[in-house]
């Protein structure tokens, strides 16, 4: 059951984390289309790591998520007011480049000449 909670949590803390970066005055944040990857909260809720990503970039999510640290501080005590939390959590932001690497991913099949004509009667399942 505690895992359940746990799940909850995270999501709760996704959600809300979302709202409060559209909220952030930093132009390091601002500036960037940013993407929660994961959010990972240990069992006891004292740490949250958050894996950041821009489309720009990993350089670009890197500068952002030094927005994020300096404005740790205000996240940490809005996300408190938001979901009632007796403990929230100690923030860890990180920068990932899964958003470029998806993109990057997404245009090497784009590029890809595959052939969408197959003969009638022929569905490619041998009988």
């Amino acid at each position: 059951m505690a895992s359940h909670k746990i799940e909850r949590t995270t999501e709760d803390i996704r959600r809300e984390l979302t709202a409060i970066f559209r909220e952030l005055k930093d132009p390091r944040v601002t500036g960037a289309f940013l993407s929660i990857v994961r959010v990972e909260v240990t069992n006891d809720l004292s740490y949250c790591t958050v894996k950041v990503s821009a489309i720009e970039g990993l350089p670009r999510a890197k500068e952002a998520v030094k927005g994020l640290r300096s404005a740790s501080g205000f996240i940490r005590r809005e996300l408190g007011h938001r979901l009632k939390l007796r403990h929230v959590p100690e923030l860890i932001f990180e920068a990932t480049d899964s958003i470029e690497y998806s993109a990057n991913i997404s245009r090497i099949l784009n590029s890809l000449d595959i052939r969408d004509d197959v003969p009638e009667g022929d569905d490619g399942a041998d009988e």
